[in-house]
Parts: structure tokens; C-alpha cells; sequence
């Protein structure tokens, strides 16, 4: 058995940030000190369209339809995920409204809808549910499920929780939704059909892939939030304002875990479906919300937008690290248990 130190090592270490936690504070700090401006940002804008369209061009290219597939029968555990991340999450942040303007800075608020409005994660989710022993097969549909409709869902939600017209929403939802097709979901799907030539290639170089898939949130963080420095972003935030953006953010994942917990229990789902529930229900992506702010939102209004996701994303990962060791650890002492009563010997 392990030692109360090793067990609180292993505990602080899933606490740690995780290296591309780091990259994205290290981007931050180097926009903040030398955010670009004129025609570098122009041209870092154009490469920035591209490398976001190669990004969901390599998603597609990753995804595969049979794993998608395999899980694809429980489609109750499917409408629970889809409605804890497209309705659940969206009334939280509403419920949040009150606080906008006097607990929550406004544009950070706005930056907390669009959170709301996120798919699932898809690696992170379908790891987590994997050490936590959960049903993975499931959890690869339903995280994969929530990224394709959220290209579709995110946008609507986007023009009917955030104003029209502002400097922060999309013009019409129309335009949203094609701005959305034509930058993700074309080169998504362009991915997913030339999967069966390219497909065994993707997968043999997933750690050169995941480079270009982290390079293009760093390429679309440093002018984001370049931009935004240039109009004054740390002179409009004060340290208060980010550490009541952290408590809301904790907040927010407490109350979605619960209830994403609480929920499964009472629909009557299995333990394996409700680790999957948890953590595809309750989790939001980075890797498709930085790209679709970019889409969505004007240059100035980035940074803002952007910074509740980067930091709900690290409280995510943090949470549900301890989660998923909690749920290994009863899943092999559960293990040993039954084995003991199979053979018969004293528990």
C-alpha cells in the first residue's frame, strides 16, 4: 500500500499545471510584454485562418468512425451529455447574469456565456473516463458527438444568449453558422473523407500532430490577445477581477459535476456510465472554443472572451484528475473484494 507522502505527492502532481498550461501563461505573458500590431498582425491573422482550418482538418482526419460507431447504442447516455452541455451549462451561465457588471466584470461575463455554449472536450474526457474505468466506447461517441453539433449548436447559442450586433456577438446567427461551416466544419469533413488513405498516417504521428494542434491555440491566443492589449485589456482588468473569474469558473464545475452526478444516479445509468457522464457532461473544450471565439467574436473583444476558457480549462483538468484516481481507486479495491469473495477468503 502506498505511504501518506506517496499518496499526497501523487495527489500535488495532478495539481501541477500541465505543460501546455504553461505555454498558453508563457503566450499570455509575451502578447501582454510585445503583443504584435500593423502588418504583422494582419499576417498573423491570415496564418492563423489556416492553421485553424488544418487543426479541424487533422480532427476529422483523427476521429474514427468505427470507435464513434461502437458506442452509438446508448443513446440515453448521448442525450444526457448533449443536454448537459448545450442546455444545462447555458442556464448556469444565465443564472450568473445578476452578477455581471458588480461580482463579474461585463466583457468577462460575456467571455463566461460563450464558455457555456462550448462542446466537450474529446481527449481529455475519454482519458479521464478510461483511468477512472469507465465506459470509453461511449465516452468516444459522446465527446466526439458534442464537438460535431456544437459547430452547429455553439453559434446559435452564441447570437441568442449574447446580444446581436454588439461589439462582442456575431452579426446574425446565419452568418455565425456559415462563418462556422466554412472555417471548422468543411475542413472537418474534408478530414473524415480522406481518413481512409490518410488515416493510418495520422495515427503513427499523433505527437507530431499534437504540436500543430497546440501551436495553432498558441498562434490563436498570442493575437487574440495581442489585439486586446493593444486596446487596453490589463488596464480595464484589475487582479480582483481575475480572482473572482477563478472562484466562478471553480464554481460553475462544482455545480456541473454535481448535477451531472446527481442526475445519473437518478436516471438509474451504471457506474462505468455515469464516470462517462461526469466527465463528458461537464467538461468544455479549449481546442474548439479558442478557434471559434476567433470565428465568432471581433479582434478587440478576444482577449476578454477568451481568458474564462483558458482558466476553466485548467480548473477542469485539476478537478477531474482527482476525480478519475478517486474512481481508479474504488474501481481496483471493488476488484480485489469480489476476487477475494470468489476464492473465499476473508475480506
Amino acid at each position: 500500500m502506498p505511504s501518506f507522502l506517496q499518496r499526497s505527492t501523487a495527489s500535488l502532481r495532478r495539481l501541477a499545471p500541465d505543460t501546455f498550461t504553461l505555454w498558453l501563461l508563457g503566450t499570455v505573458a509575451l502578447a501582454s510584454v510585445l503583443p504584435c500590431s500593423g502588418q504583422t498582425a494582419v499576417v498573423l491573422g491570415k496564418v492563423t485562418t489556416v492553421a485553424i482550418g488544418l487543426l479541424f482538418f487533422l480532427h476529422g482526419a483523427k476521429l474514427s468512425r468505427e470507435a464513434m460507431l461502437s458506442g452509438l447504442t446508448n443513446w440515453r447516455l448521448h442525450l444526457l451529455v448533449l443536454a448537459s452541455t448545450f442546455v444545462m451549462f447555458p442556464l448556469l451561465g444565465l443564472a450568473l447574469k445578476p452578477l455581471a457588471g458588480s461580482v463579474i466584470d461585463a466583457n468577462l461575463y460575456i467571455g463566461i456565456l460563450f464558455l457555456c455554449t462550448l462542446p466537450s472536450t474529446v481527449q481529455s474526457s475519454i482519458a479521464f473516463t478510461s483511468m477512472a474505468r469507465g465506459n470509453v466506447a461511449a465516452a468516444v461517441c459522446s465527446a466526439s458527438a458534442s464537438n460535431f453539433v456544437g459547430i452547429f449548436v455553439t453559434p446559435l447559442l452564441v447570437s441568442t444568449l449574447i446580444v446581436r450586433g454588439s461589439a462582442h456577438g456575431p452579426g446574425s446567427t446565419l452568418d455565425a453558422v456559415w462563418s462556422i461551416v466554412e472555417q471548422l466544419l468543411l475542413p472537418f469533413l474534408a478530414g473524415q473523407f480522406l481518413r481512409p488513405w490518410i488515416g493510418k498516417w495520422v495515427d503513427r504521428h499523433k505527437p507530431m500532430l499534437k504540436i500543430v494542434d497546440q501551436g495553432s491555440i498558441l498562434l490563436v491566443v498570442y493575437t487574440a490577445f495581442s489585439e486586446s492589449v493593444n486596446e487596453g485589456l490589463w488596464h480595464k482588468l484589475s487582479p480582483g477581477s481575475l480572482v473572482t473569474l477563478g472562484v466562478v469558473c471553480a464554481l460553475l464545475l462544482a455545480v456541473a459535476l454535481a448535477l451531472a452526478t446527481w442526475t445519473s444516479r437518478r436516471l438509474g445509468f451504471s457506474r462505468e456510465d455515469e464516470i462517462t457522464i461526469v466527465f463528458c457532461g461537464s467538461k468544455k473544450s479549449l481546442a474548439s472554443g479558442v478557434p471559434m471565439a476567433k470565428v465568432l467574436f471581433a479582434p478587440g473583444a478576444l482577449g476578454m472572451v477568451i481568458l474564462p476558457v483558458m482558466l476553466f480549462h485548467q480548473i477542469q483538468l485539476m478537478v477531474c484528475a482527482v476525480l478519475a484516481a478517486r474512481w481508479a481507486r474504488q474501481a481496483e479495491a471493488r476488484a480485489l473484494e469480489a476476487d477475494a469473495v470468489q476464492r473465499g477468503l476473508p475480506l
